[in-house]
């Protein structure tokens, strides 16, 4: 018992201690790329990393076997427990910079499903100390890019030591992609803001007030070429009347000419709004 005891503290380190070590692993990272050594050791990675892989992806595809492959991480067997955070849909909470400790202690496991099985992955047989649930982040793999929330498992491994602190250790993961960067590129912002909350009830908070700003975008979206919106609308290549459009110049000759009762009007309609500054954009999106 007192051996164990002894065991443990052993394997404790500090904050500080571990946040030294990952950064000295970054800098191993970025010498061995400067190096172009193909042959070279990979650094060896502050905290543990594991995956329960179901064989659900394309091999070559998926980005925690490559993990695998480089010996940054090991996989599990079903019902093999992981005793530091595991990133599940059964989680009730989100990772969190309170998560600090755990992680730097015990690391991160993933599963490893794809998107279009969930119903059959058996979560409840891949179990750990610390289920916690990723907040709202945009992919950047190839396979789902711009997707909200359907990141690989190296983008999830990312975000975890993004939110928590250890951002250099998401560098080393994500470096090993070459769209990895896009990642942290995507999600800056929000990555920032999780990183300074100190709960998982703030993470909740920032996560709801970006939907709701999100949201309220949306529907501040209008199309101008929409005749039936009760809006005005002030964009200079496109000048609206009170009907929703602006006349087009080869429309009033055309009116002019087939009934001689409305060229008048016609007229008069044309000269207000100056027909030969109206340019209609090739995508009306781009308004």
């Amino acid at each position: 018992m007192e051996r164990g005891r002894r065991g443990g503290r052993r394997g404790t380190r500090s904050l500080e201690t571990f946040a030294a070590e990952a950064e000295a692993a970054l800098t191993a990272c970025l010498d061995g790329e400067r190096a172009a050594d193909v042959g070279a050791r990979e650094a060896k990675f502050p905290c543990p990393l594991a995956m329960w892989e179901l064989g659900h992806c394309d091999p070559r595809k998926c980005t925690g076997r490559k993990l695998a492959r480089k010996g940054l991480l090991r996989t599990l067997r079903l019902r093999q427990r992981f005793p530091g955070v595991v990133l599940s849909p059964l989680a009730t909470e989100y990772v969190s910079p309170a998560d600090r400790h755990v992680i730097a202690q015990s690391g991160i496991a993933v599963i490893d499903c794809s998107w279009a099985k969930l119903e059959e992955t058996p979560f409840r047989r891949m179990r750990g100390s610390h289920p916690r649930l990723l907040p709202y982040l945009v992919a950047a793999n190839p396979v789902n890019y711009g997707r909200p929330c359907k990141l690989s498992c190296v983008e999830a491994f990312a975000a975890a030591f993004c939110i928590v602190g250890f951002p250099d250790l998401a560098t080393i993961l994500l470096s090993k992609f070459k769209w990895g960067k896009a990642f942290l590129d995507l999600n800056k912002n929000l990555l920032e803001k999780y990183a300074a909350c100190h709960c998982p009830d703030d993470m909740l908070i920032i996560e709801k007030d970006f939907l709701a700003c999100v949201q309220e975008k949306k529907d501040e979206e209008v199309d101008p070429f929409d005749v039936d919106l009760e809006k005005e609308f002030s964009n200079p290549n496109r000048p609206v009347n009170s009907s929703g459009l602006a006349p087009r110049k080869e429309d009033s000759e055309e009116d002019s000419i087939s009934n001689s009762d409305d060229a008048t009007e016609s007229s008069e309609s044309t000269d207000e709004r100056n027909p030969e500054e109206i340019k209609i954009p090739n995508n009306p999106k781009e308004l």
